[in-house]
C-alpha cells in the first residue's frame, strides 16, 4: 500500500508536469483510499501539496517568459477569496456530500480532457477584467469546498477566454494553483482545527518532494509525448475514478 501511495504521489507531479493540470483530482483519491486518510484532511493535505509542487513547477515557465502576470493576478486574486470563502464552508457539509461533488469535477475534467482545445478560436483580445475575476472566484470557492487546484478548469478558460497560447496558459494556470491553495489551506487549518482533526506534516512533505520530482520529469517529457493522447487517456482514467467515488459515497445520499 505505501508503494502504491508513493507512486501515486509521483503521478501527481507528472500530471502537472505534462498537463499542467490534474494534480489535485489524483491527490484525494491517493489520500482517501490508498493512504486512508479522513476525508477532510485529505482536502487539506490536497491543497498543501499541489500547492508546494504548482509553486516549483511555475519557477520554470517564469524563466521562461511563460506566465501572464496579469491574468495570474486578475484571476488569482479573486481566487485566492473564493478559495477561503469555500473551505470555511467546508465545516459545516458532510465529508460523502464533498466527495460526491468532488467526483461530479472528476467527470467535468474528463469531458475537458477528452475536447480539444482549439487554439484559432481563442479571442485577440483579453478578457474583461471583471469576467476573468469571476471566473477565479468561482473556481477558487471549489479550489477551498474539495481542494481541487482547478488546473483543469483553468486552462481552458485562460485559454479560450484570455486568448493565452497553451504554453503560457499551463505556466500562468500554475501561479494561480499556488495561489488559490495557499489561501484555501490556510483557512482549511482552521477548520480541521475545529473538527480536532490533524495533519499528517511527513506525509505532505514526502508527496510533495515526489511530487516536485515527478513534475520535472513531466515538464522534460511534456514537448516529446503526444499531448491529445495523452489527454484523452488521462480522460479515461478521470472516468473511472469519478465513477469509483460515486459508487463509494452514493448510498450516503440515497440513505441506504
Amino acid at each position: 500500500m505505501v508503494i502504491w501511495a508513493w507512486l501515486g504521489a509521483i503521478l501527481i507531479g507528472l500530471s502537472l508536469g505534462l498537463l499542467g493540470s490534474g494534480g489535485s483530482i489524483l491527490t484525494v483519491p491517493v489520500l482517501v483510499y490508498l493512504v486512508g486518510q479522513d476525508e477532510k484532511v485529505a482536502f487539506a493535505g490536497s491543497l498543501a501539496i499541489v500547492g508546494i509542487i504548482s509553486l516549483v513547477s511555475a519557477f520554470a515557465y517564469a524563466r521562461k517568459d511563460q506566465v501572464d502576470w496579469r491574468s495570474a493576478m486578475f484571476f488569482g486574486l479573486p481566487g485566492m477569496a473564493g478559495a477561503v470563502f469555500g473551505a470555511y464552508f467546508a465545516r459545516f457539509i458532510p465529508s460523502w456530500m464533498q466527495m460526491l461533488l468532488f467526483a461530479a469535477l472528476l467527470l467535468v475534467a474528463a469531458w475537458l480532457m477528452f475536447r480539444p482545445i482549439n487554439l484559432d478560436n481563442a479571442p485577440s483580445e483579453p478578457r474583461a477584467f471583471w469576467k476573468v475575476g469571476l471566473d477565479g472566484l468561482i473556481v477558487g470557492a471549489l479550489t477551498g469546498l474539495v481542494g481541487v487546484g482547478g488546473g483543469f478548469l483553468i486552462i481552458p478558460a485562460l485559454v479560450l477566454l484570455g486568448g493565452l497560447s497553451m504554453n503560457v496558459a499551463v505556466g500562468t494556470s500554475l501561479v494561480i494553483i499556488t495561489m488559490k491553495s495557499a489561501s484555501g489551506f490556510w483557512e482549511y487549518l482552521h477548520v480541521l482545527e475545529d473538527l480536532n482533526l490533524t495533519l499528517d506534516w511527513g506525509l505532505i512533505g514526502l508527496f510533495s518532494v515526489l511530487g516536485v520530482a515527478g513534475a520535472q520529469v513531466g515538464q522534460r517529457l511534456n514537448s516529446r509525448l503526444p499531448q491529445v493522447l495523452l489527454r484523452r487517456l488521462f480522460a479515461v482514467f478521470l472516468l473511472f475514478m469519478g465513477a469509483f467515488i460515486t459508487w463509494r459515497n452514493l448510498p450516503q445520499l440515497l440513505g441506504v
